[in-house]
């Protein structure tokens, strides 16, 4: 294709005649257009990867790589003087997922295309996502977070369906964004939504009737559910959802000539984490309503679904009270009784019921009971569901159970967020690994390779660089680029331990104040956000908000130690971040973390990781070896007996620690009262002196020494720059593409 010419006949006019908006909009409709191309007859068995979250980051760039022609459109954009990184920031990046979860969802989209693999994804459109985070007098502020504008990836479909709730019917709309392989297929993302939505219900921050559901239903992600009417909210959500992609499902089948007795030899479908298990009687109602009786339509439907397990954390496996779902969606529970009862003519054990002796409903009881399939996503992970948390399940069906350890996309990750190593690696060893990662492993012959190894320490050098422009534009904070960037970006959460690496801070900052100065200043990073009504995360944002002001401010400690809290962390703030990154902080308490991916994100772009034995680090640890890894804390195991034998005491470790000490008490000390929310300290500070959950204190200790070696070590720069290779060089396996061939080749058999 040439182009140069393909470009101007869409603009209708030269490139340099152009504004940037009209050459956004025109290399938008060029994608669309070879996408397009690409797309392939529905034919045989397929996967419908159902989720409540895409978090697919922004497009164009991604598309312009999958499609072969990202080289091409630079360079002609280039020689017009234009950048494709300011086109690139005019695209609004869809607000359909939050973490992990999402963007692990996203990843396995663009694989299953790349690997040529015939999958749709069956999700929600939100239109104005999670929230905005911004920062006001230090805290978190939600706000709106609008997404939708007139050019968009976003295509409006014919297809549409009537969803019954209780007391009202909707009729649904589809929407699809077009998911591009690298050199491949173009499989599809379809997003329900609703003609009726409202985005002006919304009030001040993210405030809305809740009970007006024909205008609410698909404005937020994860609506608060701190109150009965945001709970009901989240039914209606993943109702309409499954209810949608069930009968997107039948249809799609019947065309290619199932009879639906033989639904599973067309379809299979990957339920990922709990929130879309309602699909599982919602279709068997429908195969009902197609004549086929209870218990076949049951059987069917438990040879077509598979469950992903993704989180040891039993607080987020979904439980609805049942007369929730009779508010919302009457007819399914007789399905979920009749499903309930069969269970308990099988099974005394009251721990694998569906309904339980409090009328609560376990959703991810009915994916394991009735799908073939239930994977864990990290080798530990599937461990600890195996032998403790769904132990009772696995007892039962121990060949329902396998691993199937988390990957990302390497063309987002690496070849889109990081061309400067790309480019170097290609050079090295040839493009064979941008379709084989496993490739990667011949960049072993480089690690003694001195110029190698400087070559690489100025890639991070330059990309720490366009990082600190990046924030300063867009942000207005300042960075020092000849400083160690110690990054923790993730999804706020207790179990994630933001609150331990804010404490370092303050210990940290204490001890330069007493004259101990770093070899090399410091800064730490972070970015998250916190669940609307989860008030511990907010405090702990309050926490390092505050630090940032106090520390940033004090000239005695600035020049050494800075601490930077991103606002609003996506995934165009992670492409920036991750690859000027030199430490990855991965310091969940071990056996808390399912997989984690960011921690194979990092590692691909040649950060180390700082981390415990937990989730998919512990994978890491065994590729890169215990050289290239900085492994801290108390190992599984040994968490998992303090739960069980109710033996930690966290004030315990505060009285017999004075750093420690030193550091929790500066939390309500004068420093920070001056300038923070004293309700808000305080609460955080009990929190941590009299239940500390997940045992920040336990590790304190192992992380300050870990971390204090890790500083040291990165002034060997030859040394560090091994480390950093080895990281790369084996970063292969952890491509999502190995994964989704392993779900292929032991669940879906496509």
């Amino acid at each position: 294709m040439d182009i140069k010419n393909t470009l101007e006949q869409k603009l209708g006019k030269s490139i340099a005649d152009s504004s940037k908006q009209e050459i956004y909009v025109a290399l938008l409709n060029i994608t669309k257009d070879m996408s397009e191309e690409k797309v392939q007859e529905d034919t045989g068995k397929k996967v419908y990867y159902i989720s409540a979250e895409f978090l697919i980051g922004k497009l164009l760039s991604n598309n312009l790589i999958n499609l072969g022609i990202y080289a091409d459109v630079k360079k002609v954009l280039a020689d017009n003087g234009i950048s494709l990184a300011e086109i690139e920031e005019i695209e609004a990046e869809p607000s359909l997922g939050n973490g992990g979860l999402g963007r692990l969802a996203a990843c396995f989209l663009d694989s299953i295309a790349s690997l040529g693999l015939n999958g749709s994804g069956i999700g929600l459109n939100y239109h104005l996502g999670l929230f905005k985070q911004v920062f006001e007098n230090n805290k978190q502020k939600e706000t709106a977070n609008p997404w939708i504008e007139e050019n968009t990836f976003l295509r409006k479909t014919d297809v549409s369906y009537p969803v019954k709730f209780k007391d009202f019917t909707v009729q649904s709309r589809m929407y699809e964004i077009d998911v591009t392989g690298y050199d491949n297929r173009t499989n599809k993302l379809e997003l329900f939504d609703l003609d009726t939505v409202d985005d002006s219900i919304v009030g001040d921050g993210i405030d809305f009737d809740k009970k007006d559901i024909a205008k609410n239903l698909t404005l937020f992600l994860y609506p608060d559910d701190s109150d009965d009417d945001g709970r009901k909210l989240r039914i209606y959500q993943q109702y309409f959802m499954v209810s949608n992609g069930a009968k997107l499902i039948i249809d799609e089948c019947k065309k290619k000539g199932s009879n639906l007795h033989d639904l599973y030899n067309y379809a299979v479908i990957q339920i990922n984490d709990t929130h879309p298990t309602m699909v599982i009687p919602e279709l068997i109602r429908l195969l009902m309503e197609e004549g086929i009786d209870i218990d076949e339509a049951i059987e069917i439907v438990s040879k077509t679904c598979a469950y992903t397990n993704h989180t040891i954390l039993a607080e987020a496996l979904e439980k609805w009270p049942i007369s929730f779902l009779k508010e919302v969606v009457p007819q399914l529970v007789p399905i979920i009784e009749v499903l309930d009862d069969k269970v308990r003519r099988r099974f005394d054990d009251e721990s694998v019921v569906i309904i339980d002796k409090n009328d609560t409903v376990h959703m991810a009881h009915i994916d394991i009971h009735y799908g073939f399939s239930v994977n864990g996503v990290a080798a530990l992970h599937t461990e600890i569901l195996e032998k403790s948390e769904l132990n009772n399940f696995y007892k039962i069906y121990p060949e329902k159970f396998n691993n199937k350890t988390n990957g990302i996309t390497f063309r987002r990750w690496l070849l889109h967020c990081n061309p400067e190593l790309t480019d170097q690696l290609t050079e090295w060893i040839g493009d064979g690994y941008k379709k084989d990662a496993e490739e990667l492993k011949k960049l072993e012959k480089y690690l003694s390779d001195k110029d190698a190894l400087d070559t690489l320490l100025k890639i991070k050098t330059d990309n720490k660089a366009d990082f600190v422009d990046y924030i300063k534009r867009t942000q207005n904070i300042t960075l020092n680029p000849n400083s160690i960037f110690d990054i923790q970006v993730k999804r706020l959460h207790e179990y994630k331990r933001q609150q331990l690496n804010a404490l370092f801070v303050i210990h940290k900052y204490l001890e330069i104040k007493k004259g101990n100065i770093p070899e090399t200043p410091i800064t730490v990073i972070f970015g998250a956000k916190a669940a609307p009504a989860y008030i511990i995360a907010k405090d702990i944002i309050h926490l390092i908000l505050c630090l940032q002001e106090i520390i940033n401010n004090d000239p005695e400690v600035n020049k050494y130690l800075n601490v930077v809290m991103v606002e609003n962390y996506n995934v165009t703030m992670a492409e920036r971040l991750i690859p000027a990154c030199d430490i990855s902080e991965q310091i969940s308490l071990a056996s808390k973390e399912a997989s984690g991916t960011g921690n194979m994100k990092f590692m691909l772009n040649g950060a180390i990781t700082l981390g415990t034995e937990d989730g998919a680090n512990v994978e890491i640890h065994q590729f890169v070896g215990d050289d290239n890894i900085y492994i801290f804390g108390a190992e599984s195991d040994e968490v998992i007996a303090h739960y069980a034998n109710s033996d930690y005491v966290s004030r315990d470790y505060y009285e017999k620690n004075p750093a420690l000490k030193e550091a929790v008490d500066f939390i309500t000390g004068d420093a920070m009262l001056k300038i923070g929310d004293e309700t808000q300290l305080n609460r955080l500070k009990n929190e941590l002196l009299n239940k500390d959950w997940f045992m920040t204190f336990l590790d304190f200790d192992s992380y300050v020494e870990t971390k204090e070696k890790a500083y040291a070590d990165f002034n060997d720069r030859e040394a560090w720059a091994k480390k950093m290779l080895v990281n790369i060089s084996q970063a292969g396996f952890f491509s999502s593409d190995r994964t989704i061939a392993q779900y292929n080749e032991d669940i879906w058999k496509l």
